[in-house]
């Protein structure tokens, strides 16, 4: 199975080019830079690790993933409450990555056991 299979990683990519779209016309350099940074790193570590060499780092890339995820959140949470963007806007965004976070963490689980 190669990772463009994995839903995790499509449903991460398609976040990353929402993320980025969104935060094209915002007006704090420094954010957007940020959030592009994190949004794309989401998907590109899961494609990473999917291509390495053992389980293990598989893992651990998922692991740097994940907390991309979270950083992603965050981010778009201060933008939110910062007026950059609009709630309806920059929520839907943290659900979605809400909902990838908790599939990479049923991954890793799973990569775990087996």
């Amino acid at each position: 199975m190669s990772f463009e299979d994995l839903d995790v990683w499509k449903r991460g990519k398609d976040a990353a080019v929402r993320a980025c779209q969104m935060v094209e016309r915002c007006s704090s350099r420094s954010f957007t830079d940020q959030v592009m940074r994190s949004a794309v790193s989401v998907p590109s570590n899961i494609a990473e690790g999917a291509k390495r060499n053992s389980k293990p780092e598989f893992i651990q890339f998922l692991d740097y993933a994940r907390g991309s995820a979270g950083e992603l959140r965050t981010q778009i949470m201060l933008i939110v409450e910062l007026g950059y963007i609009r709630p309806e806007e920059g929520d839907p965004l943290v659900s979605n990555r809400r909902k990838i976070s908790k599939m990479l963490h049923g991954l890793i689980r799973s990569l775990r056991k087996s």
